[in-house]
This record gives structure tokens, C-alpha cells and sequence, in this order.
């Protein structure tokens, strides 16, 4: 898939066992945050899968996405964005 421009989320709800072990997603370090609201910037692209939690990230300029447990995510390098944290986040995540 090509990333279309900088806002771009991709996301692939409630991802099989077998493509997690694919890309070796239960190796990735582990990022924990409580409930909250921030803004971020990728520096890098990041993937990520969400053991726990209920999230709304709204990329500058771009419509808010929804996101959650069972979910793998990618966000493409250069995004600006707003993270809104629903419930306690529990995630794997790689950058690169």
C-alpha cells in the first residue's frame, strides 16, 4: 500500500495471530500510558499493536481515527497528531 500523503493511518482491525508472528510483534518492546491527551509527531514511521486500550489520534488537518485492542497500526513518518488516550493504552510498537 502507498502512503497517499502524511496524514495516513493504516490500520488493520483485530490482526491475525499468524501476521502478528509474521512480523514478530510479540518481540517489540512494550509502551503503557494512562488515560490522557498529547500531541505527537512521528519522527519516524511506527507500527504498533494494541493489547489493551481505546484511543483517538486526530492527524493535523485529517479526521480523527479510532483505534483499540486487537488493532495493528501503522503511522507514517512526518505525522503530527493528537493522541486521545479513552482507556489505559498497552501496546507493542516498533519504529522503522
Amino acid at each position: 500500500m502507498t502512503i497517499k500523503n502524511q496524514t495516513e493511518i493504516k490500520i488493520e482491525r483485530q490482526a491475525s495471530k499468524e501476521r502478528l508472528e509474521e512480523l514478530g510483534v510479540f518481540n517489540w518492546s512494550i509502551w503503557t500510558k494512562e488515560v490522557s491527551e498529547f500531541p505527537w509527531t512521528y519522527d519516524e514511521s511506527e507500527t504498533c499493536y494494541f493489547l489493551e486500550g481505546d484511543v483517538v489520534v486526530t492527524p493535523d488537518g485529517g479526521e480523527a481515527v479510532s483505534m483499540g485492542k486487537g488493532d495493528l497500526v501503522t503511522f507514517p513518518a512526518g505525522m503530527s497528531c493528537t493522541w486521545k488516550i479513552l482507556s489505559d493504552v498497552r501496546k507493542h510498537y516498533k519504529f522503522g
